[in-house]
């Protein structure tokens, strides 16, 4: 027998397993519009702007900061960083990110295979959150 408090956290955890598939489903589309549109009429454009027009002499690298509303992916920001990483105050409600070094000249198919692959590792790092909280969900229950 289950106690009032042991489903809510299941609820919980379910609740969180439908965001990161939520995620998921949000980052693929955006995956297969860079995959299937013009560069310049994709969300990542300002990404591929920054990626191979920014000084490698200063910058090394130019995240895109994904978040995902109604269902939809929106690169809320692109910024550079000289060194080192995100503290995680700069990423707060952040679903996802993406991070590219800095490449003058960079081709926009070559662009499209970087960040295409970053956004499937995303994908699945949602996908295996989404399946965990599932599990422990059920497992909450079973008890």
């Amino acid at each position: 027998m289950t106690s009032i408090e042991d489903d809510r956290d299941a609820d919980d955890l379910r609740k969180r397993a439908e965001e990161s598939e939520e995620v998921a489903v949000a980052l693929e589309e955006l995956a297969v519009e860079l995959r299937d549109e013009p560069l310049k009429e994709t969300r990542l454009e300002g990404l591929f702007d920054e990626v191979t027009t920014s000084n490698p002499e200063i910058w090394n690298t130019v995240t895109a900061f994904i978040d995902v509303e109604d269902g939809e992916a929106i690169v809320t920001d692109e910024s550079k960083l000289a060194e080192g990483k995100w503290a995680p105050e700069i990423v707060e409600d952040c679903d996802a990110m993406v991070t590219i070094d800095v490449q003058r000249g960079l081709m926009p198919d070559d662009f499209a295979y970087l960040v295409g692959k970053k956004l499937q590792d995303e994908i699945e790092q949602h996908r295996e959150r989404a399946a965990k909280a599932r599990q422990n969900a059920a497992e909450r229950e079973d008890e």
